[in-house]
């Protein structure tokens, strides 16, 4: 089961962005993901409760899961749905955060003594291309700094957060560990709300609800669980070389389910990016 953990967890991640345009549209970014992890702590409390599973954990390991859930679920996620959110493209959002590989595999050699092999490099450097050949010809001529900013917050706070997972690599349970990131996503996002953003709201229509349950039960539940498995099974470096797939399956995805036009210059960005995060990934 776990050989199929990073195709099930590129087709999961990638769904999210089709699903983030119809909650933005009727929420801000912040009320959204405020509500959308409180669902999330309550279930993986709820499965940790009839797994028997113990939740009280040491100050530290407390600590550190708030850390990476404020990094992951508030840094990184407000940052991609405020950038939709004020009319930045998607694909550039996405096109940004991709960049994630480079900047870990310049970091994982220092921060966590991982050897980044030259095939891993010739992946990232394929990957990335294969995701600007498919984005980068489809971005707008108006671009918000605000979005720029936001994405590269974005892209900070993933890295960041995924390093970080990485270096303590605690011992709780994995239920566990999600459910207080969670619960530090809940307070970011009500904080953020309180004191910085003005004018919350939500709107529950079916759009909302139905987008928001496919975010929480497939991909806070689901692809976000893969991911902290397969950062505390593999290399940071080599995890992430998986993100170079997410702009483009999300493309593909654009392309089936919106009507979204898919060039030969897309096709072609397809094959070298997966040929990227093959190289960086294979043993």
């Amino acid at each position: 089961m776990s050989k199929s953990f990073p195709l099930l967890f590129i087709l999961l991640w990638s769904s999210a962005f089709i699903t983030t345009l119809p909650i933005v549209q009727n929420s801000d970014p912040f009320s959204a993901l405020a509500f959308r992890f409180f669902l999330v702590a309550i279930c993986f409390f709820i499965y940790s409760i009839y797994k028997k599973t113990k939740i009280s954990v040491n100050s530290k390991d407390l600590v550190n899961s708030l850390g990476t859930g404020i990094l992951f679920h508030g840094l990184y996620l407000g940052g991609v749905f405020y950038s939709i959110f004020i009319g930045f493209p998607t694909s550039l959002t996405a096109l940004i955060v991709t960049m994630q590989p480079i900047l870990t595999n310049l970091l994982a050699g220092y921060f966590l003594k991982e050897k980044v092999s030259l095939n891993q490099w010739l992946g990232v450097l394929l990957g990335f291309t294969g995701a600007v050949m498919v984005l980068g010809f489809d971005i707008g001529k108006s671009l918000p700094i605000e979005g720029v900013i936001s994405s590269l917050v974005a892209l900070i706070a993933i890295t960041t957060s995924t390093i970080w997972q990485k270096k303590i690599s605690n011992n709780i349970p994995l239920s566990v560990n999600n459910m207080y990131q969670a619960v530090g996503a809940v307070l970011f996002h009500l904080l953020i709300i309180i004191f910085i953003f003005k004018d919350p709201f939500i709107n529950l229509n079916s759009d909302f609800l139905l987008a928001m349950s496919h975010q929480v039960f497939l991909v806070s539940l689901g692809a976000f669980s893969i991911l902290m498995f397969l950062i505390k099974n593999n290399s940071a470096s080599k995890t992430v070389s998986l993100f170079f797939l997410i702009p483009v399956v999300t493309a593909l995805m654009a392309w089936i389910f919106l009507g979204e036009e898919l060039m030969k210059i897309d096709i072609a960005g397809f094959i070298i990016a997966s040929t990227g995060v093959f190289i960086s990934t294979r043993k």
